[in-house]
């Protein structure tokens, strides 16, 4: 007759499957790791090569004995990297602040008051979502060109200063905080204004953080507006910059150059999310309060 596992035999059993599951696991998530990862290590290892050990490495090395930051120093010499730099923050900073008021007070309109057609206009402003971004771009080319707002400033920024899908995620959040709360504010003599930035922003925070975090990312890495927009230098972006390396700076072979150039642009995102992670985090996770 066959014996009965004791209590102890199982609880042996269940310690021994769920440390190989999670060893399974780990080591599934260091692969991803390593791969997702490679590319900045290979990034950051180019542009301390010098240029004559880059091109002398018929086999790409993992490694260098003898590195250099000169890359790091022509890349702000050679080019006006650091103007690039500061017409970036300039556009960076200008775009989402704009941007973020037109869509708090858009979502708060969608999600709280209430007016005739409400419905109809918020299908149409999700019906944009399906336009291609070509046709938007051009169409955007032809306004900023008719304006005569070509290579300013505030060429560049207008057309970024709007989102159909941020607006849906913030009414959507909005949309979720208890009514009760509104209603008691209405009680209490209380404005929408105050109510929107004393209770509504305060709440959905993590939101907003996350909408804002994206938005600066898409404005630091915008290149093909920039480029379509501006063929003045004064109004170049740093993703401008990176060309002009390749094409003027230094000729098209200068790899390690131009991987300089990215690293340093590259430094503010990756700081940024470092700084704001936990609550990026929380706004993707959470989506908003529930009621």
């Amino acid at each position: 007759m066959e014996k009965k596992p004791t209590y102890k035999t199982i609880e042996q059993r269940a310690k021994v499957r769920n440390a190989l599951g999670k060893t399974v696991i780990y080591t599934l998530l260091a692969v991803w790791a390593v791969i997702v990862l490679f590319p900045f290590y290979w990034m950051v290892l180019t542009s301390v090569k010098s240029y004559g050990a880059y091109n002398s490495e018929y086999i790409p090395k993992f490694f260098t004995l003898s590195p250099t930051m000169q890359n790091y120093i022509d890349a702000f010499t050679e080019v006006p990297l650091a103007k690039y730099f500061f017409n970036t923050v300039v556009f960076t900073v200008a775009t989402t602040a704009l941007m973020l008021l037109v869509i708090v007070f858009a979502a708060f309109a969608f999600a709280r008051l209430q007016f005739r057609g409400k419905d109809l206009v918020f299908t149409l402003f999700l019906a944009l979502m399906m336009v291609p971004n070509e046709l938007v771009v051009i169409t955007n080319f032809v306004t900023i060109t008719n304006m005569d707002l070509r290579n300013t400033f505030l060429g560049l920024i207008l057309p970024s200063v709007t989102s159909v899908f941020y607006i849906y995620l913030l009414k959507e959040n909005f949309a979720q905080v208890p009514d009760e709360l509104y209603y008691a504010a209405k009680v209490d003599a209380t404005s929408d204004l105050k109510y929107l930035f004393k209770v509504l922003l305060p709440i959905c925070k993590p939101t907003v953080v996350t909408i804002v975090i994206l938005k600066v990312i898409e404005c630091w890495n915008s290149y093909v507006w920039p480029r379509l927009i501006t063929d003045d230098k004064n109004y170049f972006l740093v993703s401008n910059g990176i060309q002009e390396i390749r094409e003027n700076g230094f000729g098209r072979e200068n790899i390690p150059a131009m991987m300089a150039a990215v690293v340093v642009i590259s430094l503010p995102l990756i700081i940024l999310f470092l700084v704001f992670r936990k609550k990026i985090m929380a706004g993707v996770s959470r989506g908003g309060t529930k009621g």
